[in-house]
């Protein structure tokens, strides 16, 4: 906070609390006219200089301005790799144990995939209904194919969390972007605590407990401590009409976000009370009084699997829109190609199964063709922003520690009265 005043009496009372004071005519001042990253990062490069930046100029940037030059003005320092984590894991940084759930999360999401187009229901799922799969079958024709869209949805939303948390660890914890510590903590401690769905639910799944067991340590390790060296390589803004159409593409992206948040909620919420939806009821052709009848496990069966979904959802969402909120900058094409394939995994499962059990009712399937959508609109838009190429002169912003006139160097402030 800069204050301008010429009054030394005012100077003496609140030197302890601001970062400096300035005159209407201190040559020290500069003021931002455009929303050039570049050219604000290399005006804090000026010895005692006090940027200032006017609504106007915020206006024109868009979201982050601020967060922006400051990184551009940052030193930084290569960023490492797996060589450098060591093999002893008690000195693996935070990304290392990022990445190991992120891999874990993949693997669990393929692994249910393979479960429910092969056996569908394990020996434990046999042992809590007391029925077989051809039990299912003869109890009611859709159910089998029910009990399966629900797992391959879920499972497609695995595979789509690990996409997101792989990509947060490599490309945003690893380069010590703290918004992708802070994206990845929200996103699991939204995620992790599902498990204890199975307190409504009553039925607890012992494979996916104990996916949560061996993860739920690896996330703790990887969120106990704040990355604190940056390690990253910012690039100059580039034409502006990529960058506007870039900010439209993050704008779909936050909204779908948000979107399949309150989705997953609302999944959450059904699948802990009423269980099934409307449309539910009309593909099997039975109402939950008389699934009751045939199995009184049946629902609270079945409510697992949908509660879960719907956690893993929400869990996906926050991951998808803080990404998409906080990770927006030009050349970062680790960005497009996470969310591209959290996208991939998370949309087209969920299309193909129900396509294949015939379940296709439109208002059913509406917010699925809505997110991809606008997923795949904005990420079009924004594609030629966040992949675009590093060249030689990307470089030139970047500073080492050490290098000239860091330690002096400040973040810029806003100031609307100038």
């Amino acid at each position: 906070m800069v204050v301008r005043t010429a009054d030394p009496a005012a100077e003496a009372a609140l030197e302890p609390h601001v970062d400096g004071f300035t005159r209407a005519d201190d040559p020290r001042v500069r003021h931002v006219s455009d929303a050039s990253v570049t050219a604000a990062a290399a005006t804090l490069d000026e010895p005692g200089a006090v940027v200032l930046a006017r609504p106007g100029v915020l206006v024109e940037a868009g979201p982050g301005w601020f967060a922006r030059v400051t990184e551009a003005a940052t030193p930084t320092a290569p960023a490492p790799g797996l060589r450098d984590a060591g093999r002893d894991p008690r000195r693996w940084p935070a990304w290392v144990w990022a990445l190991l759930v992120g891999l874990g999360m993949i693997g669990g999401g393929l692994g249910a995939a393979a479960i429910t187009l092969g056996p569908v229901l394990l020996r434990y799922d046999r042992d809590y209904l007391g029925m077989t799969l051809h039990d299912l079958h003869a109890a009611n024709h859709h159910l089998v194919h029910f009990l399966q869209h629900d797992r391959i949805t879920m499972a497609g939303t695995m595979v789509s969390i690990g996409a997101l948390y792989t990509g947060l660890a490599v490309g945003g914890i690893r380069r010590g972007w703290p918004w992708a510590r802070e994206t990845y903590l929200l996103s699991g401690a939204i995620g992790f605590p599902t498990l204890f769905y199975f307190l409504v639910t009553g039925f607890v799944e012992p494979l996916h407990t104990a996916t949560t067991l061996v993860l739920f340590p690896m996330f703790v390790a990887a969120v106990r401590r704040r990355p604190h060296t940056p390690r990253r390589n910012p690039m100059p803004e580039g034409p502006e009409r990529e960058r506007r159409r870039a900010l439209v593409g993050q704008l779909l992206l936050i909204v779908t976000g948000a979107g399949l948040f309150v989705g997953g909620a609302v999944i959450s919420t059904v699948g802990l009370t009423g269980v099934f939806v409307p449309t539910d009821l009309v593909f099997l052709g039975a109402d939950t009084q008389t699934l009751e009848a045939v199995n009184p496990r049946l629902v609270p069966f079945v409510a697992h699997d949908r509660a879960g979904f719907g956690g893993a959802l929400m869990s996906a969402a926050v991951a998808i829109t803080l990404l998409s909120a906080w990770g927006w900058r030009r050349g970062e094409s680790w960005v497009f190609w996470t969310l591209s394939t959290a996208a991939a995994f998370g949309f087209l499962p969920a299309v193909v199964v129900h396509a294949a059990i015939h379940y296709t009712d439109f208002l059913h399937l509406a917010p699925v063709y809505v997110g991809i959508a606008t997923t795949a609109t904005g990420l079009l838009l924004a594609r030629p922003y966040l992949c675009a190429p590093r060249t030689a002169a990307s470089g030139k912003g970047v500073r080492t520690p050490g290098a000239g006139g860091s330690s002096r160097r400040r973040a810029p402030r806003s100031a609307g009265a100038g």
